[in-house]
């Protein structure tokens, strides 16, 4: 009986850690970026990076990488407090709206950058994605991305014109993000400015397209365009280009999964 039960507490403790990563929680914001327009039927709704979204503009395709590989996705309509973000492992924001996007925007204030950051420094890992700075809002974003030695700038990178898609091409090949991808695409972005112990992840003739920091027993995880929804990521891409979005998702997931507290 002593033996047995010997058996049973080693293969427990073995199962332990792929337990945990099975329980890991990614929610996504639903509050700083809540566009809305008129669907099919005339009536308002919400559209636009939401895990719920099949189409090109929605991250169901990112969704399914997390669950896949073993999280929960979930989302947040309310502001981000301790409470709100209790039991989040992974924590991402994109492209919060301008006024252009919403009449009523709910901007990052210095209270909700300062409850970010205490959760990234209890251990949450964030994922902050920008856009081009004509569409998004970048100067309340900056005010969270500064904690972190971030700064989104108003530099437009990676400019395509029509089809003239060879300008949103990066060699990933042999970078410590991208365990499979070769080549990504991603187009009309913001660059990103460095200070302090904040790191490039991803560089593009010269200028960082996506960087990461430590921040207490926390990552931090920043990248200049919400890239990872299903218009680049389900086959839309030409393939005579050979991009690898679809190997790129799954390694960006993989990433943020192993870096999310266990």
């Amino acid at each position: 009986m002593k033996k047995l039960f010997k058996v049973l507490t080693v293969s427990a403790i073995a199962c332990a850690p792929l337990m945990r990563a099975q329980a890991q929680t990614v929610t996504l914001d639903y509050f700083f970026n809540h566009e809305v327009h008129k669907g099919a039927d005339g009536k308002e709704e919400r559209f636009h990076y939401m895990w719920e979204e099949k189409d090109l503009n929605g991250y169901s395709n990112w969704g399914d990488a997390f669950t896949k590989a073993g999280a929960k996705i979930n989302s947040l309509d309310a502001a981000p407090t301790a409470t709100n973000l209790k039991g989040t492992d992974v924590y991402i924001i994109v492209d919060p709206d301008t006024k252009k996007e919403s009449p009523n925007p709910n901007y990052i204030t210095p209270k909700d950058a300062d409850a970010i950051a205490e959760y990234v420094k209890n251990g949450g890992v964030l994922v902050m994605m920008a856009n081009d700075s004509a569409n998004v809002e970048l100067p309340h974003f900056n005010t969270l991305a500064a904690k972190f030695g971030m700064h989104f700038t108003d530099e437009l990178h990676n400019h395509v014109v029509s089809k003239d898609i060879e300008h949103g091409t990066m060699m990933v090949d042999g970078n410590p993000l991208f365990k499979t991808a070769k080549k990504i695409y991603m187009k009309d972005v913001c660059s990103i400015a460095l200070t302090g112990d904040a790191k490039p992840l991803l560089k593009n003739e010269g200028v960082v397209i996506i960087a990461t920091a430590k921040y207490g027993k926390g990552t931090v995880f920043a990248v200049g365009d919400p890239w990872l929804y299903n218009e680049y990521t389900n086959g839309h891409l030409p393939a005579d280009g050979h991009y690898d979005n679809d190997k790129a998702i799954n390694d960006v997931t993989a990433w943020l999964l192993a870096h999310a507290r266990k």
